[in-house]
């Protein structure tokens, strides 16, 4: 099975707030680190400190995907956020990445395994497709 974190933060989010909102979103799921394929995000932080930070830290792939492909997965998220959307002209970039490239790596149908969860700088989602 294929999962894929899907991650969100503002601008200048340190890797140790992403982190922990990781795995306290993961402990609450049940799910394991190493059990994590990739993380995701939108392409506007792909040179984000933070979020490279995190991934070099867990050893982890980040891909990141345009606001236009990510808004396909709209009517699929748990929470549309008006914030995000004025700021990104997408609704939710945690879950909507998270769905995308889950659906990429594993070719197949992905859904939400752990929606949504916010801190005060960043989102989280988890997907699992396969």
């Amino acid at each position: 099975m294929t999962l894929v974190v899907g991650l969100g933060c503002q601008r200048g989010c340190e890797v140790h707030t992403l982190l922990a909102l990781f795995d306290d979103a993961l402990v609450t799921g049940g799910i394991e680190r190493q059990q994590v394929t990739a993380l995701a995000s939108i392409d506007n932080k792909q040179n984000e400190p933070g979020l490279l930070a995190l991934a070099a830290l867990l050893d982890l792939p980040l891909q990141c995907f345009s606001a236009q492909h990510l808004a396909t997965f709209e009517d699929r998220l748990s929470h549309r956020s008006e914030v995000a959307f004025a700021h990104t002209g997408c609704y939710g970039i945690a879950e909507s990445a998270a769905l995308a490239l889950a659906e990429h790596l594993a070719n197949a149908p992905a859904r939400l395994l752990i929606n949504r969860r916010k801190s005060s700088q960043a989102t989280f989602a988890l997907a699992c497709a396969g």
